[in-house]
């Protein structure tokens, strides 16, 4: 996945879950955040960013910050779109013979459904961008939408279908996710019951630069 359109930023302050301030070539910008998690750890004053433009008059914003620079790391991508679009993309040059994405389970859409040799597979996607001493956690705020896709795998996994949770790690370096028990605990509990009920547990790690990301080596709990 490459973005096009890419400029270098210095981060200022965030204002909400979804806007932040900015400056590009020494101008101070409101621009969109790509992904409301809190990132706390990421986004400080003087941090390096990359940002694409948009020149859609219609949008508030011009610039849509995808990625933060992170001295231990290296970039890390928190456009909260591309994990999905990153999975797509693998899956495609997998032997999978239908993927479906956006499939409706239960209350919930799971993220993908894939067949092959008569088996099907259901998968829900998380991003993971918060790293501790070279250990990823998921998730970095509460996530009770998180908690209910696990509830949707366990009960697809008695069904019949191989179930997978996904995680794309959008920073180098990490190739485990542990479950966040100081932010959410509930989500830890339900992360160790589907594992115990069946459910697969992947980490996806990926290259990424200041403008693109791509899948890179897969890693089973």
């Amino acid at each position: 996945m490459k973005y096009t359109s890419v400029t270098e930023g210095e981060f200022v302050c965030r204002n909400n879950r979804f806007t932040a301030e900015v400056l590009i070539g020494g101008v101070q910008e409101t621009v969109h955040v790509k992904n409301t998690g809190r990132m706390k750890e990421l986004l400080f004053p003087g941090a390096r960013v990359t940002l694409t433009y948009s020149d859609n008059p219609n949008r508030k914003t011009k610039y849509d910050l995808i990625s933060v620079y992170k001295a231990s790391l290296g970039w890390v991508n928190i456009d909260s779109q591309a994990p999905n679009k990153v999975v797509g993309e693998w899956l495609a040059g997998r032997d999978y013979i239908f993927i479906k994405p956006e499939y409706k389970y239960g209350d919930s859409r799971l993220d993908f459904y894939m067949e092959k040799q008569n088996e099907k597979y259901l998968m829900e996607v998380k991003g993971c961008t918060l790293e501790i001493d070279g250990i990823g956690y998921f998730p970095d705020a509460p996530s009770e939408r998180a908690v209910r896709h696990l509830h949707e795998l366990m009960h697809a996994a008695k069904q019949g279908y191989h179930c997978i949770l996904a995680f794309v790690i959008a920073m180098p370096g990490v190739t485990v996710v542990r479950p966040n028990m100081t932010t959410h605990p509930a989500f830890g509990q339900a992360l160790s019951e589907a594992h115990k009920a069946g459910v697969d547990v992947w980490y996806l790690t990926c290259e990424i630069t200041a403008d693109s990301i791509k899948a890179a080596e897969l890693y089973k709990a």
